[in-house]
C-alpha cells in the first residue's frame, strides 16, 4: 500500500513530487529483491543501476559535473532515500553513501576534483566513501587521530579509520585527517584518496547485523598529492559539519521508508490474520497500535520534510536536523517492533520483511550521530539562543 499522500503538503514543490512519484514505481520493480546476500556484489550492482536509471544524479551538485542541479536539493534526497527504504535497505544505503561520500567534493571540491570524481558518481561509474570515524573518535570528532604531514607537494597519511561504509568496495574514499593547523577541530583537513594508493589498506572488514560493505582502514605513510586536499588547510571540521548538515535529514527520510513499509506489513497482517473468529485488526489492541504507528510517522515526517525544506531555503537547520534525526529514528524503531509483533512467530524468521527492517533499523539510531549526541545538539542550540 503506497499512500503518498503527505506529497501534498507544503514542503515540496511540483518537481518533488513528480520525482516522488516517478521513483516509487521504479523502485517497486528495479530494487525490491535487492537484500544482500553477496552485499558487495548486490552494492556494486544497485549503484550501477541507480546510476544508469538517472538517480544518482540527484546526489551530487552541479549540473555541470552530472547533477541533477546546481546544489543538491536536500527534499529531493530526502524522498529518493524515503522511497528506496521502504523497497529494499540495500538500495537506500547504495544511494546514500554517493551522495555522502562525494558530499564534500560537491560542498567544497575544486573545479578539478568535480570533474574527476562527481561525474563519475553521477553515472555509478565510481564508489565513494566517507571516512570519518576513528577507533577513538566517534562522536567526538575533535579527537580525531590519523595524521596528514604535508612534504612538498605531497601530503603523508598515518592512521586509522573504521565503520566506514563501502569500505572494500569504494573507489575513492573522502579522509578526514588532523592536519594541524590548531588544536581541536581547526586542525583538522579533508582529503581525497584513491582505492590502491601505496600505503592504503583495507585492514578488516566489519560484519554487523544488516549486512552493507563496512571496513576498518589504515594508512601507513600513505602519499597523496596536496592537490587532493579538499578546501583549505584546517576547514575539515567545517567540510565535514556542512556535509552532515545535508544528510542527517536524509537519515531520518530512510527511518520513516521503514516505519512506512513496517506499517504496510502490519496493515496486511492485521487485516488477514484470523483470530477467534475474527481478523486481528478487529481487536481494540490492535487498532490502538495501528492508531500510535500511523502518528509516529507522520510526526517524524512533518519534522523531516521541515528540516529538508529549511536547509534548501538556506536557514540554519542544524538543530531541525537533529529532532527530525532523533524522533525518526527513534520512531521507526518503535514502529517497526509493533509490525514484528503482530507477525508473532513468522515475524522473527529469517528474511520476512519486519524481520530484515528490524535489523536495518538499528543502526540508524547510531551513526551520523546516536540519539544523545541529536539531544546534545538540540539542547546546545537551545541554550544558545537563550544565552545570547
Amino acid at each position: 500500500m503506497d499512500n503518498l499522500s503527505h506529497l501534498d503538503w507544503p514542503f515540496f514543490d511540483d518537481k518533488h513530487r513528480v520525482l516522488a512519484r516517478e521513483l516509487d514505481a521504479w523502485a517497486a520493480q528495479h530494487v525490491a529483491h535487492a537484500h544482500g546476500r553477496d552485499v558487495d556484489a548486490e552494492c556494486k550492482a544497485l549503484v550501477r543501476t541507480l546510476g544508469d536509471a538517472g538517480w544518482l544524479r540527484h546526489a551530487v551538485g552541479g549540473v555541470a559535473h552530472g547533477g541533477a542541479a546546481d546544489a543538491i536539493d536536500t527534499r529531493a534526497i530526502c524522498l529518493i532515500r524515503e522511497t528506496l527504504a521502504r523497497q529494499s535497505g540495500l538500495a537506500d544505503f547504495a544511494f546514500a553513501m554517493q551522495g555522502l561520500g562525494s558530499g564534500a567534493i560537491s560542498l567544497a571540491g575544486t573545479a578539478a576534483q568535480k570533474e574527476r570524481y562527481l561525474t563519475r558518481v553521477a553515472r555509478g561509474d565510481a564508489i565513494a566513501a566517507f571516512a570519518l570515524s576513528e577507533p577513538e573518535a566517534g562522536s567526538d570528532v575533535a579527537a580525531m587521530a590519523c595524521a596528514a604531514r604535508t612534504d612538498g607537494d605531497h601530503v603523508v597519511l598515518d592512521g586509522e579509520k573504521t565503520w566506514i561504509s563501502n569500505g572494500g568496495i569504494a573507489d575513492f574514499y573522502v579522509v578526514f585527517a588532523r592536519s594541524g593547523e590548531a588544536p581541536g577541530s581547526r586542525g583538522i583537513s579533508a582529503f581525497i584518496v584513491d582505492a590502491g594508493t601505496p600505503g592504503f589498506d583495507i585492514a578488516e572488514r566489519i560484519a554487523v547485523i544488516a549486512p552493507h560493505p563496512l571496513a576498518r582502514l589504515r594508512f601507513t605513510n600513505c602519499r597523496i598529492p596536496l592537490a587532493q586536499r579538499i578546501g583549505d588547510a584546517g576547514e575539515g571540521f567545517k567540510i565535514a559539519m556542512r556535509t552532515l548538515d545535508v544528510f542527517r535529514s536524509s537519515v531520518a527520510a530512510a527511518a520513516l521508508g521503514f516505519a512506512r513499509r513496517a506499517l504496510d506489513e502490519a496493515l496486511h497482517r492485521a487485516t488477514t490474520r484470523r483470530m477467534f473468529n475474527q481478523t486481528l485488526a478487529d481487536f481494540q489492541l490492535t487498532q490502538a497500535k495501528l492508531a500510535q504507528m500511523a502518528t509516529t510517522i507522520d510526526s517524524a515526517a512533518l519534522l523531516t520534510y521541515r528540516a529538508a525544506w529549511q536547509r534548501d531555503l538556506g536557514r540554519p537547520v542544524t538543530r531541525e536536523a537533529a529532532m527530525a534525526k532523533m524522533v525518526a529514528t527513534e520512531g521507526a524503531q518503535q514502529v517497526i517492533d509493533a509490525a514484528l509483533q503482530m507477525w508473532g512467530g513468522q515475524g522473527v524468521v529469517s528474511e520476512q520483511p519486519v524481520e530484515r527492517l528490524y535489523r536495518e533499523i538499528r543502526a540508524l539510531r547510531i551513526y551520523e550521530g546516536a540519539t544523545e549526541v541529536q539531544q546534545l545538539i538540540i539542547a546546545r542550540e537551545l541554550l544558545k539562543e537563550v544565552r545570547t
